[in-house]
C-alpha cells in the first residue's frame, strides 16, 4: 500500500493492483473542485499516465456525498474574463488527463455528484453508483449563470447523446435512481457498496468499452440536422427565460450547435462560452443567491436536537401541507381541528401527497403512521412543538392559546403560521410568552423554500432555535425576522400588489401592469399574484398590516365587489382574471371603462409603470433595513427570493438597488412621488444602502 503526498487524494493499490484513488477534501465537509485539488489530481494523473496501475476507481471519502461541483467561492474572486478562462482551462486539461489514462477507469458514486463532480465521473470510461435516496447526479450550472466548463458541454451530449444531454444541462435538474441508469449516466447500479466495489473490479476486469447512446441520437448531433433541433431547443427555453436576463441557456445551446459535442474546439468554445458568462452580472448575482441560500441553510447548525413530535392546529390546506411536510420528514404529527370532516380532508390531503413524493410502498406507509386525526387535541400534550394555523384573527388565536398552554409539556413550543399579526398581539393571552414563536411558511408548502422564523424580544433563545431546527429539518430555508406586521415577505409584497391597484385605477390593462413586472424578470406579475393568494387573503392581510403600519390604502371597492362575487382567485376559478387548469387567461380583464377615468395612459405614464411597482417594493425592503427586522440586506435578498420569488438574476431588491445605484433610486422615488403621491417618498434609509 502507498499513500501519495496529497492533502486532497488517498491512494492504495489493491492485490490485483486497481489504483483506488478516494477524494476526502482536507478541512472541509463536502468535496468540491477547487484549483489546488485539481491541481493535485493533474499531478497524479501525470504520474499513472507514464506508470499506468491495472485500473483506477476514483471515489469519495466524505460521507456528505462524492462531489458536490466546483469551488463556487472561486468565481467570486475572479477579477476578469482571462482569470475565468484560466481557470475553466485548468479543470479540463485535469479532467483531460485523467479521460486519457491508458487504463480502465471508474467512477464509483456514491451520493451527490453534481456540476463539476459530474464532470468529473464522466470523464472516467466508467460510473458505478450507489442505488439509494442520497444519490442525485445533474448539472445545475445553468442556474449559476454559467455551463459546465470542465468538458461536461462535449461529455455529457457524448454520453448521453444530444437531446438528454440538453436537457440536463438546460434545465438543471437532478436525476436520481434508476433513471441514472436509464439516462446513461451511469454504467450500474448497486445497493450497497461492497457491490459497488465489486463491480468496478469486474468492470476493469473486462473493460468492456465506454457505454455510448443509441444511433439515433448520435445522429441528431450530425452537422445538417443540428439546426433543426436548435431551433427546437431555443423555442422551447425562450418560453420559459429570456436571453438578456439568462444568457446561459441559449450559450449552451450555441456550444453545441457549433460543434456537436465533439472535437478540440468545442472544449476551447466551451472555456470561452463560460469565461465571459462568469462576467456577466446575471452570473455574479446568481452565484451570489446560492451563497446566500447556503447561509441560510447553515442556520440551525450547532447542536440544538430536533423535535420529534409535532401537533398542529387548524386542518385547512396550510395545516394539512405542514402536517404532511413533517410526517413525509420523519416526525410523529397530530392533526386537530373543530370538525372531525376537516380532519379526514386534510388525510386525504395527505394521503395524496405521500403517493406523489414517495415511490417505495414501505416508506409510504411508515409516513402514514406518522400521522393521525387528533379531533380533541391529546397530541398536543406530548407534542415538541405545537404549531397553529387557524383562521387570521387575533381573538381566535388568543382563545386557542389560553387553552393549547394549560396542556403544553414545560419546554414545548407553540409556533404560529400567521402572515401579518404582531406576536405581541398574540402572547398577551399567555402565562409564558417566551415559548411563543412565528413559523410562517408560504403557501404552497412543499414548493416554496423559505420559513419565516418569527421572534420578539421576550421570545426565548430555545424557543427560536427549536423553530429554526425544525425548519431545516423539514428542508426549508429559516429567516430570522422580528415581529412586526407583515414581518418581511408579506410587508415588502404590500405596496409592490398595491401600486398595481393605483395603476388599474389610472387606466392600464391588468395584462399590461403584469407584463411590465414580468419584463423585469419577475416570475408574476402583482396582479396575478394577488388572484394566486386569493383575493379574499389579499384584502384581509392587506387591511391588518396597512392599518399596522398607517399606510393609506388604494380604493377597495372594485376589490370588495370581487370577493362579494365569490370571485377569489385561482381558487374560485376568476379573480381579476379567468382561470383555466390552474393558469391565467391573458386578456380576461373583466373591468369596464368608467367615465372620467383616463383609459389611455400617455408615454410618461408607461415609462413609470416598472418603477411604480419595483421601486415602492425597494423602498419598503429599506424601511425593513432601517428598522433592522432582519439581520442584513443580504438576508432580505435571500428572503424576497426564496420567499416572494423575486427576479433571482437581479440579485435581490436591494443588490438590484445598489447596482443601479441608490443615488438614483432616491431620485426616481423623489419624481414618482411629484407625480403620483407621498406614498413613493423615498425612506430615511436609503444613505445606508450602498
Amino acid at each position: 500500500m502507498t499513500e501519495a503526498p496529497s492533502p486532497s487524494w488517498h491512494e492504495e493499490i489493491d492485490a490485483r493492483g486497481i489504483l483506488w484513488l478516494t477524494f476526502d477534501r482536507a478541512d472541509a465537509t463536502v468535496n468540491t473542485l477547487g484549483s489546488a485539488v485539481l491541481e493535485e489530481l493533474e499531478g497524479i494523473a501525470g504520474r499513472l499516465a507514464r506508470q499506468p496501475p491495472r485500473g483506477l476507481v476514483l471515489r469519495s471519502g466524505k460521507a456528505s456525498g462524492f462531489v458536490l461541483g466546483a469551488d463556487v467561492k472561486e468565481f467570486t474572486t475572479l477579477r476578469s474574463v482571462a482569470e475565468a478562462r484560466a481557470l475553466v482551462q485548468r479543470g479540463q486539461r485535469t479532467l483531460d488527463a485523467l479521460e486519457r489514462l491508458p487504463c480502465p477507469t471508474v467512477a464509483l458514486i456514491s451520493g451527490a455528484a453534481l456540476g463539476g463532480g459530474l464532470e468529473l465521473a464522466l470523464a472516467c470510461r466508467y460510473r458505478v453508483a450507489l442505488d439509494d435516496e442520497r444519490l442525485t447526479l445533474g448539472l445545475p450550472e445553468v442556474l449559476l449563470g454559467i455551463h459546465p466548463g470542465f468538458g461536461g458541454t462535449v461529455r455529457a451530449v457524448r454520453t448521453l447523446g444530444a437531446p438528454a444531454a440538453l436537457d440536463l444541462m438546460l434545465t438543471g435538474r437532478n436525476l436520481r435512481g434508476k433513471r441514472t441508469l436509464d439516462a446513461g449516466l451511469v454504467d450500474r447500479l448497486c445497493t450497497t457498496l461492497t457491490e459497488c466495489e465489486q463491480a468496478a473490479r469486474e468492470i476493469i476486469e473486462h473493460d468492456p468499452g465506454a457505454r455510448r447512446p443509441p444511433w439515433h441520437l448520435r445522429l441528431l448531433s450530425w452537422a445538417p440536422l443540428r439546426p433543426i433541433l436548435r431551433r427546437q431547443v431555443t423555442t422551447a427555453v425562450a418560453r420559459r427565460v429570456r436571453p438578456g436576463h439568462y444568457p446561459a441557456p441559449f450559450a449552451i445551446i450555441a456550444l453545441w450547435a457549433a460543434h456537436g459535442g465533439k472535437g478540440a474546439a468545442a472544449y476551447a468554445a466551451e472555456a470561452e462560452s463560460i469565461a465571459q458568462l462568469a462576467a456577466t452580472p446575471t452570473a455574479h448575482n446568481l452565484i451570489r443567491v446560492f451563497m446566500l441560500q447556503d447561509r441560510l441553510k447553515a442556520q440551525g447548525r450547532g447542536g440544538t436536537s430536533v423535535p420529534g413530535r409535532v401537533h398542529v392546529i387548524g386542518a385547512g390546506v396550510m395545516g394539512a401541507d405542514i402536517a404532511a411536510l413533517c410526517a413525509l420528514r420523519g416526525l410523529e404529527v397530530t392533526l386537530q381541528d373543530r370538525e372531525q370532516r376537516f380532519i379526514d380532508a386534510a388525510l386525504a390531503r395527505l394521503a395524496e401527497f405521500f403517493e406523489r413524493r414517495i415511490r417505495d410502498p414501505g416508506k409510504r406507509a411508515a409516513a402514514r403512521a406518522r400521522r393521525r386525526g387528533d379531533r380533541n387535541g391529546s397530541g398536543g400534550s406530548a407534542a415538541d412543538v405545537l404549531i397553529e394555523a387557524i383562521v387570521e384573527d387575533a381573538d381566535a388565536k388568543r382563545a386557542l392559546y389560553a387553552e393549547l398552554e394549560t396542556r403544553m409539556k414545560p419546554d414545548a413550543v407553540l409556533a404560529t403560521n400567521t402572515s401579518s399579526i404582531r406576536l405581541e398581539e398574540l402572547a398577551s393571552a399567555l402565562r409564558m410568552p417566551q415559548r411563543l414563536v412565528g413559523l410562517h411558511f408560504f403557501n404552497p408548502v412543499s414548493q416554496m423554500p423559505l420559513v419565516e422564523v418569527i421572534h420578539t424580544s421576550t421570545s426565548s433563545a430555545e424557543a427560536i432555535a427549536a423553530a429554526t431546527a425544525l425548519a431545516r429539518k423539514l428542508d426549508k430555508l429559516p429567516l430570522a425576522c422580528r415581529s412586526s406586521p407583515g414581518f418581511l415577505v408579506n410587508r415588502v409584497l404590500l405596496p409592490y400588489m398595491q401600486e398595481a391597484m393605483y395603476a388599474a385605477a389610472d387606466g392600464f390593462s391588468f395584462d399590461e401592469i403584469d407584463a411590465a413586472a414580468t419584463d423585469y424578470g419577475m416570475p408574476v406579475g402583482p396582479v396575478e399574484l394577488s388572484d394566486m393568494v386569493g383575493l379574499d387573503v389579499c384584502r384581509h392581510v392587506g387591511g391588518i398590516v396597512g392599518v399596522a403600519l398607517g399606510r393609506a390604502l388604494p380604493d377597495t371597492a372594485e376589490l370588495d365587489q370581487r370577493i362579494a362575487a365569490g370571485k377569489l382567485g385561482r381558487k374560485s376559478g376568476e379573480g381579476f382574471y379567468r382561470w383555466e387548469k390552474g393558469k391565467a387567461l391573458r386578456g380576461s380583464d373583466s373591468r369596464q371603462p368608467v367615465p372620467g377615468v383616463n383609459r389611455r395612459p400617455d408615454a410618461r405614464a408607461r415609462a413609470d409603470l416598472e418603477d411604480r411597482l419595483l421601486l415602492a417594493l425597494a423602498n419598503e425592503c429599506v424601511a425593513v433595513l432601517r428598522e433592522g427586522l432582519v439581520e442584513s440586506a443580504d438576508m432580505i435578498d435571500a428572503g424576497m427570493i426564496f420567499g416572494a420569488g423575486y427576479a433571482p438574476f437581479r440579485g435581490g431588491p436591494l443588490q438590484a438597488a445598489r447596482q443601479r445605484g441608490p443615488a438614483i433610486c432616491e431620485q426616481r422615488l423623489r419624481e414618482l412621488a411629484e407625480r403620483y403621491g407621498p406614498r413613493f417618498t423615498p425612506d430615511a434609509g436609503w444613505a445606508t444602502v450602498r
